[in-house]
């Protein structure tokens, strides 16, 4: 095997945009490399929207983003890289592309419809419940009515290097060539009335004429027509060039012709001309308004921007990845995370084609290692879900460690307690699962009605197909439809059209959601639920021909890409936003209803990742995270203390409506309220604020909270923007954090304690991700304090100036008097110097001694005495090396917050319950402190913690 499959250390993620290019990565390479980073883990680098700043708008999935770099300083970056000996993993998206005018691929099936080389290429459905959008796209970009639009003289025909475009706006679509004999016709008559016409350009022109109208239709589908209509029009759009270069006056003419399609001022309206050209195109404009109902090709959730692609065929597949194989060959990218597996058709198929590609690269079929190359993928595992354990990739990009590792800072004991807070403050008293139900519902009947009304009418088909079935109408299966996908409790199942039966997970998972819908709607017909799940299940019925079976299997495919998205959108994007009795638990991948988790199921889901998954990523804070792994350690301090959180919850209600008009009291409601004084405690600056920071500070909230209410769908939306209530609940932030106000006198003088605690939590955090069974991940700039929201908070550009400059100080100091440098990091833990010492400290230590991170034994510590559950430990063992990692955690009772941490007697009468050979020297790679046990059968805390409240200790 040679270095392009070697499995990482240490990720870091790096968001490139025009911002932040690889000559600007490329400088900072020997910093990372210090910090003890082995691969750099990019954003999507292919060519995105001009200006992205996240890339996953992608245009042509062929080349280097211009953006971010010529392919000679992406090759300078790659090679720098190695010199380092460090690698390069890439995020690749394979599900979506964004079909906005740069996309050569797409604006080929506008023109060219159906007889377009790339028509295969987009998840297009060419015969829509509408008959009148056979054989078109639907595109939704005009932001009126069509008919308005074109009273309004919106829409004109223009020209230009050779070919005819509607333009809207700023925007060009092409016209199909075939079309463009209704312009050329004109053209021609008006030339034969010029006295002064040249008769071979007339002749040339007539050509061209019948050149187009022998060219195949956009509705031909064989192959060799398709790829004569190809060459034809870009032949014949050379000669039009040609034509007007030969003489210029033409070019005047055309435009003189195109007034008969277009309304001027010194034309009349001619609305037939135009809509006769316009009726004869391979799409069909509208008002944005109807693309919930009636769009016709599958995006990335809701978005009109982004459409799905057809990787599940082979041929796109390999024009999708040609690029990134040719990079990975060339041993400038070497490893994959793969964005969104879940829009995919059939992602275990995706899987083995990658490693199938990656093994005809080395040129070596037989090659043993199935996951030969290093792959994650963008899995959102919820509760108890795990991973297929036959796929071949090595694990997920992180969430579900990021929720358990969160949830071991949460005090499950106060669980009840918050949530009668929440419910009591909020007069909120509905349960979970329903406002799930209802917020699924809601994506489901407005926001992505037409692909659940195209599954609908693919069920109807298959019901009329026997005689069990036929009398279901579509209304009763669409409504069966609704209840399934909104009671499905993961993503998505993964059936595959190969498969003969049903494998046991999917089984489970689709008997509990028909159990679900049943519950949820029993004045239903529950026989209809009951023919959905024998479809779903395979259960079919006798009589069927093959053709019959596919049906139902296509079904079950198109199904599992509806309920992905709709969880998406209904939990990541609207129940997060209605339901937070603790916000830091909103995280991708949650359970809802799950108030923290237990230490011993934190240890023994370690266990089953070394076990099953030893590669995969472990991630606290990503791009797509709604609150940095900083703010929800801080967050999380509130469940220590249920009293004191209710207490403030009420005061600061009362400080903030005092004496306040009628207007005042509607400025926003409990339950965003609730979030608000949350999300203030999360993000709450470090450090004291001047007025202009104070007033940058308001400004984020304002926008964090806008894009919570709109998510929420509840006062206003991104479709209906409420004007008047967004800027009341601005005007209300503004307020409450105006200097004089009574609420922030009241809150700057409270959170201290609850931000030092928090940043403990953090350290706490941070050292069990680096120890834990996986791959550690680092999101840019979190070596440092980060306290940031849901984007586009979070992807804003991180200050590096200053930090190798930081670690070479940590460094030094380290060298001349670590124990005075660990003293002065414990008490003063505000300047971050702390997280990028433990963070740097233990990165190279794992990078020194990888083997027992990667193999090492995971093993669970049992922690006794009054502290117990104030602590988490286990040990890490390989050959005669063992690490012993001991963390602390809810630290805001143990003590004064000013002192907390160096005073041992806080740790008095709690032990690690271990026995230990006699005269077993251990080190803490930490502190630097040696520890020389005598045989016991336990250790002392306040022996351990006598400088952090934390040690990971090596006996080697």
């Amino acid at each position: 095997m040679n270095d392009l499959s070697i499995i990482p250390l240490v990720t870091y993620r790096l968001q490139f945009n025009q911002h932040f290019t690889f000559n600007q990565a490329s400088k900072l390479i020997p910093y990372f490399k210090d910090l003890g980073i082995s691969h750099l883990y990019a954003s999507p680098i292919n060519k995105s929207q001009p200006g992205s700043l996240h890339g996953y708008d992608l245009i042509d999935i062929t080349q280097l983003n211009p953006d971010i770099g010529t392919k000679e300083e992406f090759f300078l970056f790659t090679e720098s890289l190695r010199e380092m000996k460090m690698g390069l993993i890439v995020d690749f998206v394979p599900n979506h592309m964004c079909i906005n005018e740069g996309n050569k691929w797409w604006n080929d099936v506008l023109e060219n419809g159906l007889s377009s080389l790339y028509a295969e290429y987009f998840d297009i459905n060419w015969t829509p419940l509408k008959p009148e959008l056979n054989n078109k796209v639907l595109l939704p970009i005009l932001d009126k009515q069509y008919g308005k639009v074109i009273d309004d003289q919106n829409l004109k025909i223009a020209f230009k290097q050779g070919a005819f475009f509607v333009q809207y706006h700023k925007k060009f679509y092409p016209l199909n060539p075939s079309s463009w004999v209704l312009i050329l016709n004109l053209l021609v008559e008006h030339l034969k009335n010029n006295l002064e016409c040249n008769q071979s350009q007339l002749s040339e022109l007539e050509s061209i004429v019948t050149a187009l109208a022998y060219m195949p239709s956009i509705l031909e589908t064989d192959l060799e027509k398709r790829k004569e209509r190809s060459r034809e029009k870009e032949v014949i759009k050379k000669r039009l060039v040609k034509l007007i270069q030969h003489n210029p006056t033409i070019l005047i003419d055309i435009h003189e012709v195109l007034k008969k399609f277009n309304v001027s001022e010194d034309c009349p309206p001619n609305y037939d001309n135009l809509e006769k050209l316009l009726n004869e195109q391979a799409y069909r404009l509208s008002y944005w308004r109807v693309t919930n109902e009636e769009i016709n090709y599958r995006r990335f959730c809701d978005i009109n921007e982004l459409a799905s692609m057809c990787v599940e065929n082979e041929s796109v597949f390999d024009k999708m990845h040609s690029w990134i194989f040719n990079m990975i060959k060339q041993n400038h990218v070497q490893g994959l995370r793969i964005d969104h597996v879940d829009g995919l058709f059939d992602p275990e198929q995706y899987f083995m084609r990658l490693q199938g590609k990656y093994k005809q690269l080395l040129g070596n079929y037989d090659l043993h290692e199935q996951k030969a190359f290093y792959v994650v993928i963008e899995k959102i595992l919820i509760g108890n879900e795990k991973l297929r354990s036959h796929w071949l990739v090595h694990g997920t990009t992180g969430y579900d460690f990021l929720n358990l590792v969160n949830g071991v800072f949460v005090f499950t004991q106060h669980s009840e307690d918050f949530y009668q807070i929440y419910r009591n403050f909020t007069g909120s008293f509905q349960e979970i699962e329903e406002i799930i139900y209802q917020a699924k519902k809601l994506i489901l009947s407005n926001f992505l009605s037409s692909e659940l009304q195209m599954l609908s009418r693919c069920l109807e088909i298959i019901a009329e197909q026997h005689r069990w079935s036929r009398d279901y109408t579509f209304e009763s299966l669409r409504s069966a439809l609704i209840d399934i996908v909104a009671c499905f409790p993961v993503y998505r199942s993964y059936i595959r059209f190969s498969d003969e039966i049903i494998n046991p997970e999917d089984k489970v998972l689709i008997n509990e959601a028909i159990k679900l819908a049943k519950k949820v709607n029993p004045a239903s017909d529950l026989s209809v639920l009951n023919f959905v799940q024998d479809v779903l299940l395979f259960e079919n019925p006798p009589g069927l021909n093959q053709k019959q079976i596919d049906d139902r299997k296509y079904f079950i495919m198109r199904f599992q890409q509806l309920s992905a998205p709709i969880a998406a959108k209904g939990i990541e994007d609207t129940f997060f936003y209605r339901f937070y009795p603790l916000s830091s638990l909103n995280e991708v991948g949650m359970k809802p209803g799950q108030f923290g988790i237990d230490v011993s199921h934190f240890h023994r889901i370690n266990q089953m990742r070394l076990q099953n998954w030893p590669h995969s990523l472990l991630t606290t804070f990503t791009h797509d995270t709604k609150r940095s792994e900083d703010v929800r350690a801080r967050i999380n301090v509130l469940s220590e203390d249920p009293q004191e959180w209710n207490l403030m919850l009420n005061r600061w209600h009362k400080f903030n409506h005092l004496s306040q008009s009628e207007l005042h009291q509607k400025e926003l409601d409990r339950n965003e309220e609730y979030l608000l004084y949350q999300t203030l405690i999360g993000t709450w600056p470090i450090y004291e604020m001047d007025a202009n920071a104070l007033v940058h500070y308001c400004h984020r909230i304002e926008l964090y909270m806008i894009k919570a209410l709109r998510e929420a769908k509840i006062h206003t939306s991104w479709i209906n923007h409420q004007v008047d209530y967004e800027n009341s609940v601005r005007n209300f932030i503004q307020r409450i954090l105006s200097p004089d106000s009574l609420f922030l006198i009241d809150f700057k003088a409270w959170i201290p304690k609850i931000i030092k605690a928090g940043l403990f939590n953090s350290i706490s955090q941070l050292i069990l991700k680096i120890t834990s069974p996986g791959i550690p991940d680092f999101y840019q700039g979190s070596e440092l304090w980060e306290f940031s929201l849901v984007d586009p908070d979070n992807r804003h550009l991180v200050d590096y100036s200053s930090r190798p400059q930081l670690l070479q100080i940590i460094k030094q100091r380290s060298k001349e008097d670590l124990p005075k440098f660990i003293h002065q990091l414990v008490q003063n833990p505000e300047d971050g110097l702390i997280k990028l010492y433990v963070t740097s400290v233990l990165l190279n230590f794992r990078n020194g001694y990888f083997k027992i991170f990667q193999e090492g034994d995971y093993q669970p510590v049992e922690i006794i005495g009054n502290k117990s559950q104030h602590v988490i430990a286990f040990t890490r063992s390989i050959s005669n090396m063992q690490l012993l990692v001991v963390v602390g955690r809810f630290f805001k009772n143990l003590t004064d917050i000013s002192t907390i941490l160096p005073i041992n007697q806080v740790w008095d009468q709690t032990y690690l319950s271990i026995s230990l050979p006699n005269g077993e020297a251990y080190r803490d790679i930490l502190s630097g402190q040696t520890f020389e046990f005598e045989s016991c059968q336990s250790i002392s805390l306040s022996q351990l913690f006598s400088h952090f409240p934390f040690a990971v200790l090596l006996k080697e």
